[in-house]
């Protein structure tokens, strides 16, 4: 099973193997502090669709299609995920304010679609 999470909230045992899949840092958590499996910044949008998305609702389903259009050219960054996914529950961490406007909703979406979409 797949979960996604603000990065500011603590980990539960339900978490299973947590990935941060933002390409920024996020703010005030300390490297040393976060509890993590792997920060997956490689499969995060470009810098340039992250740019343009800003966060704004109105654009959430070019987002999504633009993003998934992005992940079907790296699908080998999600390795560690899908790896993981075998064993145990899998947290996508993310930073943003907005909890369903995110690249890790639309990241969820996608893994679910293309690889789980049988079990």
């Amino acid at each position: 099973m797949i979960k996604v999470k603000r990065v500011y909230e603590p980990p539960s045992e339900e978490d299973g193997k947590r990935y941060l899949v933002d390409r920024l840092w996020p703010r005030g958590i300390k490297k040393e502090k976060l509890v993590i499996s792997g920060w997956l910044k490689d499969i995060a949008p470009s810098d340039g669709l992250r740019k343009w998305f800003g966060h704004k609702p109105e654009r959430w389903e070019e987002f999504k299609r633009k993003y998934h259009k992005e992940l079907e050219g790296k699908t080998d960054t999600l390795g560690p995920i899908l790896e993981a996914l075998k064993e145990d529950n899998v947290t996508l961490l993310f930073g943003a304010k907005d909890v369903f406007h995110n690249n890790a909703v639309a990241l969820k979406e996608y893994i679910e679609r293309n690889f789980l979409s049988g079990k």
